[in-house]
């Protein structure tokens, strides 16, 4: 029992901050690869929006350059921890909409995506990230 309380204790005390920074990461990866193969097969992703994805409201091209948008600037903002509660907004925004209409049987995927993304927009982006560093200067700011 001595051992068991021991090693929990040593695991408690492992760096919030990393596993900040890892989910910044590794949810950026997600989105960054998607962007980039939707990029690599511009025609290939025009037609997936335009006949399998079907989002509503939005016409096809319009849902597919703000998907590529989405995917390519947010991960940015995330590996430098730059306005990185505002990024995951979109972010969130586009699992949702997959998850409720394009892909519904892939929730334990989407539901990942979202995990990540709820834990850094209500914990931050941890010390490890340039909102730390600018973050106070901003927000000590009188308006003019």
């Amino acid at each position: 029992m001595r051992q068991a309380a021991a090693l929990i204790a040593v695991l408690e005390r492992f760096p919030l901050a990393l596993f900040q920074f890892l989910f910044r990461v590794c949810i950026g990866a997600v989105y960054w690869d998607a962007g980039l193969t939707k990029l690599a097969s511009w025609q290939t992703t025009l037609m997936l929006f335009r006949d399998e994805y079907q989002v509503p409201v939005l016409p096809p091209d319009l849902a597919a350059y703000m998907a590529t948008t989405i995917e390519l600037a947010c991960p940015v903002l995330l590996f430098l921890g730059l306005a990185t509660r505002l990024a995951t907004l979109p972010m969130l925004g586009q699992a949702l909409i997959i998850q409720v209409f394009v892909y519904p049987e892939s929730w334990i995927e989407h539901l990942t995506w979202a995990a990540l993304l709820l834990f850094i927009l209500t914990r931050g982006p941890g010390p490890i990230s340039l909102d730390r560093f600018l973050g106070p200067a901003l927000l000590s700011r009188k308006p003019a």
